[in-house]
């Protein structure tokens, strides 16, 4: 089978699936370079209100193909961050859904989403001192940001992997699920998360990822939409809101 990135959109949820049963879903040249712009069709689709990105079969992501760093690593590792950086960026909520190894590229690309469930097994690594590879800036301060600069460091220097348990301790992940359990469990906090208002997760995304200069705007979206006035309304009489505003503009 040919290694790919699979999507899917079903109720409002798109998934992202990571196919390379081959290499442990390890990430080509070619889809590190496929995602960014398939990202960009999801985030333009206005009935995706949330992405799930997930790995085939009992492995997330094995990391880079080991394969493509012999011809360029530069141009590898910019596939990478371009990658990562659209992941991170992508307008909607994000939650990886992690069983098996999640390593290397595999930790970079799941620590890019805005959540991480995880199976109970799971095994995770930052694994570039193995290679001698500088790892980027841009995931260096990502997971700074998650777990800590003594974790980073652990982590990063050691290149050794850590269990699920542990994960979810440091704040690398934000919920370990028995085996099992993993699918239904991000199947149901997904439809959680399309019910609420895009408005709020939008303006909430951008915040938390350090943006400071965007109150005013936000104040007026939040104005212009209705959301606010939709949302104490249904409170009040008792019904589900029916939010508007869209993330895709």
């Amino acid at each position: 089978m040919e290694p790919q990135l699979l999507h899917d959109v079903t109720g409002q949820v798109a998934t992202v699936v990571i196919r390379n049963p081959a290499k442990r879903n390890a990430m080509t040249a070619a889809m590190w370079g496929s995602l960014p712009p398939l990202l960009e069709t999801l985030a333009a689709d206005p009935d995706v209100r949330v992405l799930v990105l997930t790995g085939e079969g009992g492995t997330f992501c094995a990391g880079a193909d080991i394969s493509a760093l012999r011809g360029s690593p530069l141009e590898a590792q910019r596939l990478a961050v371009a990658a990562e950086e659209a992941l991170a960026a992508f307008p909607k909520p994000v939650l990886a859904a992690v069983r098996g190894h999640c390593v290397g590229g595999g930790a970079q690309l799941a620590a890019a989403c805005d959540l991480r469930f995880a199976e109970e097994g799971a095994r995770f690594g930052v694994t570039p001192a193995k290679l001698g590879i500088v790892y980027p800036a841009s995931a260096t301060r990502r997971l700074v940001s998650l777990v800590g600069p003594a974790t980073a460091k652990y982590l990063l220097f050691s290149g050794e992997l850590i269990d699920a348990g542990r994960a979810l301790r440091t704040g690398l992940v934000d919920e370990v699920l028995p085996e099992g359990e993993l699918d239904r469990r991000v199947a149901e906090f997904a439809r959680i998360l399309a019910s609420r208002s895009q408005l709020t997760q939008a303006a909430a995304k951008e915040f938390a990822n350090g943006r400071t200069d965007r109150d005013a705007y936000w104040g007026e979206r939040a104005s212009e939409s209705g959301d606010t006035a939709e949302g104490v309304t249904a409170f009040l009489e008792r019904r589900p809101p029916r939010f508007t505003w869209s993330a895709s503009g």
